[in-house]
């Protein structure tokens, strides 16, 4: 499951011997579109996660 308002479209990736884990959002979360991730072409013996970042990834430490 992604943030509200990210939309992670698998439904062009054709798979061979492949998963998706993926959770759609619920009906409660009705936050409009504000990014579209379409994933396409082919993957064989993979899986694909759609997940939120993990905590703390991608973040500079201070300077000091």
């Amino acid at each position: 499951m992604t943030r509200p308002g990210v939309v992670v479209d698998t439904g062009s990736l054709v798979l061979h011997y492949s998963k998706i884990k993926a959770r759609r959002a619920g009906a409660a979360t009705q936050a409009p579109v504000v990014l579209r991730v379409r994933i396409t072409g082919e993957i064989s013996f993979g899986q694909v996660v759609v997940r939120r970042p993990r905590r703390g990834f991608g973040r500079r430490k201070p300077a000091g």
